[in-house]
Parts: structure tokens; sequence; C-alpha cells
């Protein structure tokens, strides 16, 4: 058979098996009944419903109203034949509606209070199932001895006495069966070894010397009388030493045949009317029950922690050496904090100083030019030839463009500083055009600027557009600026390769000498003392460079020219 059929028909079988054990376990409960009582010492459906609904899931619960009603019907017809059948399924679907309820009810509250499908690992859950316990056998009482009222099988005067060993008899089922059945389908791992054969084999021997002491004449009245007494110590041994499932075995072992002897007027718990006894039995079954889950639970959790702290001694070394090793990381760590704190005292000296100067190579830069400006207006007024005060005019311009320029500069270079790299896709020959354009009046002597352009871009390439376009502008400029007297050549290679531009200007200029190009990118550094330029431009290119997280590297030879190469990744999206 295929698998789908089998998964289609799972939560059908699964009902038809809840229903199959609820009803079976009914009957047992009917079995264990007292002859002259009119309820039960122990409702066992009760604690096999609550234990399926957990173990299987919510969806099975449509297998204990079936099971229920079918009890219902059957022990109705049994034990009150003179029952109309529309008392019988009114009472049966009463009480079917209330076992159902009282199972969901459960599973719901194990989850939301619990949030364990095995309460018995801590004492504090045991003690949360308890309450649960109490709480859903009161519904699943309620519900039935309300169906008895409506249907007239009891009196209101006797609707609380009912509802109360109703509810009794619910509340045994699911101390007694919940547990053992929970237990059973967990995984146990048994290990016999020399103490626990011997432990064993004392607990056989004492059992054997209670049962001898039976025997003895005189003393066999009173030891009827103290059975109950005498098997608790033997119980909770049990729970104290072996797993749950071997002491709740015991449990329900011991109270069934309790309830079997009992029902048939033997034992210690037989009094005048079968109430009492029952009532006796119940009480007796319930502290043997709840002494043994209890203390079960207290030994895992002891158990459990003994083996944390086991292991947490074993650990304790690696512990300890890997808090010497985090605070060594820890010292490691601020000591770095500290170099960098030095270094970054350090840099602020050095930029204090780099300020200074910079205030006083620029207001020195600044002036001169207006001091030019003043000294040639003053010539200006004094000399009356027209063609001088062209010149002078001439003069004037050319001080105005080289304090204009220097402005420029500055600002180009706060900009940088400033502003975040944008991300816009680059046309690398549209970025040369325009800033050879805008240097296309950059030779004061006529000279013509040639240019030969390379540009190989076959994919997109994004970066910051005004940056690239203050490197060229610079590098270009100084090109033409420092010419060797004849026309400028500018040299341009690009290329665009694994999501980076690679740039190389190569020109014909005067180039710089070896001792100059370590310094090239000194703020206010000149190489020449011609005063042709502000001693910023490549400052202003290695720092925008830096700013876009690229390299560059600058090869000359005096009276040949210079080559500039550069490289910058592509801006990443954020």
């Amino acid at each position: 058979m295929k698998l789908k059929p089998l998964l289609k028909y799972n939560l059908d079988f699964k009902i038809v098996i809840v229903a199959v054990l609820y009803y079976l376990a009914a009957r047992f409960a009917y079995f264990l009944a007292f002859e002259d009582a009119s309820s039960l010492p122990t409702w066992p459906p009760s604690g096999l419903g609550f234990a399926l609904i957990i173990l299987l899931g919510r969806k099975a619960w449509p297998g204990i109203t079936i099971g229920a009603l079918l009890a219902s019907i059957m022990a109705m017809k049994a034990n009150a034949p003179e029952l109309t059948a529309q008392n019988v399924i009114s009472i049966s679907s009463f009480i079917a509606i209330g076992s159902t309820l009282e199972a969901v009810l459960g599973n719901f509250l194990l989850k939301l209070w619990v949030k364990d499908d095995f309460p018995f690992h801590h004492t504090k859950n045991t003690f949360r199932f308890l309450f649960i316990t109490m709480v859903i056998a009161l519904v699943g009482s309620t519900i039935a001895t309300f169906s008895l009222w409506l249907n007239d099988r009891i009196t209101a005067e006797y609707f609380l006495t009912g509802l109360f060993r109703w509810w009794v008899g619910n509340v045994v089922g699911i101390l007694l069966f919940t547990p053992f059945i929970l237990s059973l389908f967990r995984k146990h791992k048994f290990l016999f070894n020399t103490d626990k054969i011997l432990e064993i084999v004392i607990f056989a021997v004492c059992a054997i010397g209670l049962y001898l002491l039976f025997q003895v004449e005189e003393l066999s009245f009173t030891m009827s009388r103290a059975l109950p007494f005498l098997l608790i110590p033997f119980l909770l041994w049990l729970a104290f030493r072996f797993q749950l499932i071997i002491s709740i075995s015991a449990v329900v072992i011991v109270s069934i045949v309790t309830i079997y002897l009992t029902a048939n007027n033997t034992g210690p718990f037989v009094l005048e009317t079968a109430s009492s006894t029952m009532l006796l039995l119940q009480i007796f079954v319930s502290v043997i029950s709840i002494s043994t889950i209890i203390l079960a639970a207290t030994v895992k959790e002891r158990t459990e922690v003994q083996l944390k702290l086991v292991k947490f001694n074993e650990n304790l070394e690696d512990m300890v050496k890997a808090r010497t090793k985090e605070l060594n990381d820890q010292i490691e760590t601020r000591k770095k904090a500290e170099d960098k704190l030095k270094n970054t005292n350090e840099e602020l000296s050095k930029r204090n100083v780099e300020l200074d100067n910079f205030v006083y190579s620029v207001s020195h830069d600044l002036r001169a030019p207006i001091a030019s400006v003043l000294g040639i207006i003053n010539l200006a007024k004094k000399d009356e030839d027209r063609n001088m005060k062209d010149a002078y005019l001439d003069m004037i311009n050319k001080s105005a463009l080289q304090q204009d320029n220097f402005i420029k500069e500055i600002l180009d270079q706060s900009r940088n500083s400033r502003l975040e790299v944008k991300r816009e896709e680059i046309s690398f020959k549209s970025i040369i055009d325009e800033t050879f354009n805008q240097l296309k009046h950059a030779t004061s002597n006529g000279e013509k600027v040639q240019k030969n352009i390379k540009i190989k871009q076959d994919q997109p390439f994004y970066c910051d557009a005004w940056r690239i376009k203050v490197i060229l502008n610079n590098i270009f400029s100084n090109s033409i600026r420092y010419r060797n007297g004849r026309d400028p050549l500018i040299k341009v290679n690009v290329e665009i390769k694994d999501h980076a531009a690679k740039l190389i200007v190569e020109d014909n200029g005067r180039g710089i000498s070896k001792e100059h190009l370590d310094k090239v990118y000194d703020m206010f550094y000149r190489a020449t003392d011609d005063g042709a330029g502000s001693g910023l431009g490549l400052y202003i290119v290695k720092e925008t460079v830096d700013k876009l997280k690229g390299k560059i590297n600058i090869e000359s030879e005096e009276g040949k020219g210079t080559k500039v190469s550069f490289e910058i990744p592509e801006v990443k999206t954020a």
C-alpha cells in the first residue's frame, strides 16, 4: 500500500483506537465497581483519555466522545433498564461531552501552563499537573451530574454529593493512569549494575518478610489493618530509587488489587457503608499516587541538578581558562584602544599643525593676488599711456584668475571631506570631454592642447562623477600648466575591469625631479618656484582618490613628462 493512503486514514485510525481503548477502560472500571454503591471508586477512562489526547493530539477527541457514548449506553442498559431511550441518549450524550471537554481542556491547560507533554520532570510542573487534574475532573463530573439531575436520576438535594463522588472517581482515574500511560510511552534506559541488583534483592527480601508477618496468627489482624501504612515505604522506595515507570506501575498494581479486594469486602478499608469504604479507599489511592509522582519528580530534578553540578565541576578548569583568555583579550583590546587613542591624539596634533599651516598659507595666498592687484592699480593711476593701462588690466585679470582658482581648490577640498560618496553611472568619455572643454582657455600663449584618448568601457561603472571630475581636472590642468615650452600632449587610457576603473594620464611636460616626488601630495607643497600653482592640486587628487577607496601612483622624469596611474573601485550599493 502506498504511503499517501496510509497518511489519509491515519487520523481515522487514531480515533478508532482511542474509542476502543476508552470503551475497554470503561468496562474495566465497571468490573471494579462496588456492589451496593451508586458511583465508582475510580474512572480509568478519564486518565486514559487525558493521556491519549496528550500523546496523539487534540484531533483525536472524537474517539473519546464515541468511546464514552458507547460505554454510557451499555452501562445504563445493563444497570438501569427502566430508563427510556430518550433518557439513555440524553444522559450518555452529556457524559460523552463532559468526558471530551475534560481531556481537551486538560491538554490545553498543560500546554499553556506547563509547556511540556511530560510534566513529571520537575516538582513545580507536577504540582501544576495536580491542579489541572482537579479542574478538568470538576468539568467532567459537573456535566455528568447535571445530566443525571436533568433526567430525574438524582434529586437536587443529592446533587452536590453526587458531584463530589463523581469528581473523586475522575481524579483518582487521572492520578493513576495518566502518569502511567505517559511514562509507558517514553524512552527508558534501564542500567542494572551490582548496586541496583543488590537493592532489588533487599527489596524482595523485605516484601517476603512482610508477607511472612501476615502468616503469624497473633499478628495477622493487626498487620491487615496496618497494611496501607506498611505499603507506603515500599512505594516511596521505588519512587526514590527507580524511574517513574517502575514506581507508578507499582502504584497502579497496588491500587487495582486493593480496589478489587475492597469491592469484595476484603481488606483494611472495609467500613460499615459502601460510600464510606469507597471514600477511604479513594483517599488511600490518591495519597500513594500523589506521593509517588511528586517524590519521583523531586528525585529526577535533584538528579539533573547533581549531573549539572558534576559537569560544571568537570568543565570548571576550561571555564577558568576561557575566562582568563577573555580577560587577556580584554586587556589586549584595551591596549589596542589606548594605542589607537594615542595615535588619534598624535593625528590630532598633526592636524592642528596642518591647520595652522593651512590658515597661514591660505591667508598668504589670498592676500598675494590682492596686494598685486592693488599695486597694479596704483601704477595704472599714475601712467597715462593707454597701452600700459591695457597691460595693467591683463595683469589684474591674471591675478584675479589665480585667486579664483585657489578658492575653487579650497572649496573642492572642503566638499570632498564633507560630502558622502554618491553612486551614479559614469560615462568616462563625457567626463573627459567636459573636463577638457573647461580647460580650453587654460593656455595663455595660444598653445594647442593635443589629446590622445583611449577608453575601454564595455560594462556599466558606478562611482561619484563629481569627484572623478575633480581628479581629472587637477591632473589635466597640471599637464597644461607645467608644459615644457611646447604644445601640451595629454594621453588618457581608461579601462573598466573587475568592477574597477584603471586610468593612466601621461603628458610631455616639465616632469618632477626625484627629490620632490615623495612630497607632491603634501598640502601647499610646490615643486617649482614660479608661483604657477597653489600647491593644493595633487593634495586634493590624493585626498579624493582616498575618499573613493582607490590607489594612485606618480612616475615622472624631469624634462620628459609625468605619468599618473590610479585605480578606483566601483561604489557599492548601500
